[in-house]
């Protein structure tokens, strides 16, 4: 039997040329980006101006309080893979014996309790600094014209603040002023505005209109001085001083959050080296143990030996196969991973075959941690969520704002060799109190740590939270061929390995893995509020086949059918270094995800 070919249709093309391309979650993100390479700038340039025109058209997956990690390697060193960490940590108050004292015995799924310090907009500043070569007030332009003019609003976001309209009206008001002008609901494809985001970004151009040195130097030190403004003026004042007076949060209560000023201006985004792992003559690069990029990495160890048709996602043995496996790895995840926790042992070949004769015939109900270097795994509780399986689970926003996560993506090369994927998150519209002087709320990263300091996540002051934010970088021959990332929270690493299985298994180009029916599942424990688990959940595109999918309930897992095309937010872009072409794939799903080049 040899591996499931793709369908001769796909929903479009994989784009090729030999310019520049970029994909993305909103069609108005890869218009910038697009236009910027069109303008002369590079893939970073291109990259940072879609990322922030990402927070005005999906502000209910994303924000400037939010966070970010990307990945990239640079035309001048195409075999070094390079994280760009934009995750702020826990500020200094955020101690277990405060949230403990405040009743707490987990972080809140929304409110400033949950708020780790915005590393976003940081981020974004310093790859635009270091790798990008336009001003600031050129690649913040587009987003200010969105913030100003307006942009349609997407159905998703109508429906989240539906959603959450009670919590705006009864408790977040600054919330309902911007979001429900009048005290209605906008419809989807309202034109909605954010002038006080606007003026928030034209402040920090304004920063540096003082540096007059026209070359390099000048430009870094217009940027910087952005960074200072953000970090230390408006943006770090106006947050901490709001957060401050009691609010309400998921849990029904009402608390101050812990962050400062001080929390602002300590923190600095940077680069750190990326994780790899080899499969199948590629390089896998991922972000280190405070994502949960190497879950992606332990993956790809345990498949690598399986024959291939063991590990076709379009089969029942391979779905299975893979199902099995991503049970596997992300309780090794949640027992493991966390700021400074070393990975060589989990991405050990010894410890990968131990995992692999772990994979049986039958789907496992039992939450299976492996045990590394001797160490006991930590082990968090496993609350069961009775209301795990019905709908799609995808994204999941509660009447209080929590929100089983969602966030945006983005990918872009340049005819250059450079090529980058930047996976922004947080800060969404539901997750706190808009602050009305900055038009946005904080982040609620910090719901991913523990109240327990056993735990390899456990919530400590300067510490990072174990983020979902996992994008990806495939190398081949010692040069980056691919960057791609996705959406979807703890579905970001499970909807990314079937795709790449496809394609440096099974051939299949970028946009046919990208259609490809896909799955997920629910058997780990989540890393939103409240931290629920269920023992055998598998969600399955219906496209996967009835047959596929009742060999999947004969092996024991509990299957939910998600709708043909429910699963998956993947965009991607690549280099073929023998044709001298780029190309770029993006996600049909949803109607808003789009590819461009040429």
């Amino acid at each position: 039997m040899s591996f499931t070919p793709p369908p001769a249709f796909t929903t479009r093309p994989t784009l090729e040329g030999s310019f520049g391309m970029a994909a993305s979650t909103h069609w108005i993100a890869t218009a910038t980006a697009q236009a910027v390479l069109e303008r002369g700038g590079n893939a970073f340039d291109a990259a940072v101006a879609g990322g922030f025109v990402l927070h005005v058209v999906e502000p209910h997956l994303n924000g400037p309080g939010g966070d970010l990690v990307g990945i990239f390697a640079t035309a001048e060193d195409p075999g070094r893979p390079v994280v760009l960490m934009g995750q702020g940590p826990a500020p200094a108050g955020a101690t277990i014996e405060h949230y403990r004292a405040q009743g707490l015995d987990l972080v809140p799924g929304s409110g400033g309790l949950a708020a780790a310090v915005p590393g976003a907009v940081d981020a974004w500043l310093v790859l635009l600094r270091d790798h990008g070569t336009c001003e600031l007030h050129e690649i913040l332009s587009y987003a200010v014209h969105y913030a100003r003019e307006g942009a349609p609003l997407l159905g998703q976001a109508a429906a989240t603040i539906r959603r959450v309209s009670g919590l705006f009206e009864e408790h977040w008001p600054t919330s309902a002023a911007l979001w429900m002008p009048g005290g209605d609901v906008p419809a989807p494809g309202t034109i909605v505005r954010n002038p006080a985001y606007a003026a928030v970004l034209e402040r920090l151009v304004h920063a540096g209109s003082h540096v007059r040195d026209e070359g390099p130097v000048g430009r870094a030190a217009r940027i910087d001085a952005a960074r200072g403004e953000w970090k230390t003026g408006l943006v770090a004042g106006a947050a901490s001083d709001f957060l401050s007076h009691p609010h309400r949060h998921s849990t029904g209560a009402d608390h101050a959050a812990v962050i400062t000023a001080g929390d602002f201006a300590a923190f600095d985004a940077g680069y750190e080296d990326a994780v790899t792992a080899p499969f199948r003559g590629h390089v896998v690069a991922k972000a280190g143990a405070w994502t949960q990029g190497p879950a992606l990495l332990e993956a790809l160890r345990i498949l690598e030996p399986l024959p291939d048709d063991d590990i076709d996602p379009s089969t029942e043995r391979g779905a299975h196969t893979l199902l099995e496996t991503i049970k596997l790895v992300l309780a090794d995840r949640d027992a493991h991973l966390g700021d400074g926790a070393r990975l060589d042992a989990l991405l050990s070949e010894r410890f990968a075959a131990e995992r692999r004769s772990q994979l049986g015939e039958a789907a496992a109900h039992e939450w299976r941690p492996g045990h590394v270097a001797g160490a006991e795994p930590f082990r968090p509780p496993l609350r069961a969520d009775p209301a795990a399986l019905p709908g799609s689970q995808e994204p999941t926003i509660s009447r209080t704002g929590a929100t089983r996560g969602d966030t945006c993506h983005i990918d872009v090369v340049d005819r250059w060799g450079n090529i980058v994927a930047v996976t922004p998150s947080g800060g969404w519209l539901q997750s706190s109190p808009v602050i009305a002087e900055l038009g946005f709320p904080l982040g609620t990263r910090l719901q991913m740590m523990w109240l327990d300091p056993s735990a390899p996540a456990a919530l400590i002051p300067g510490a990072r939270p174990r983020t979902t934010l996992t994008p990806t970088l495939v190398l081949r021959d010692g040069r980056a061929v691919m960057a791609l990332g996705t959406p979807g929270g703890d579905q970001q690493e499970q909807w990314q390995l079937p795709a790449l299985v496809r394609m440096l298994v099974g051939g299949y180009t970028a946009q046919q893995a990208i259609d490809a029916p896909t799955f997920h599942s629910i058997a780990l424990v989540d890393s939103f509020w409240p931290r629920t688990w269920h023992p055998s959940g598998a969600f399955v595109e219906d496209r996967l086949g009835d047959d596929v999918i009742a060999g999947l309930e004969r092996r024991g897992h509990s299957v939910v059918r998600a709708g043909d095309w429910a699963l998956g937010r993947i965009s991607a872009v690549g280099i073929d270094h023998d044709r001298g072409t780029v190309w770029a794939a993006a996600n049909p799903r949803g109607m808003q995800g789009y590819a461009a080049g040429r």
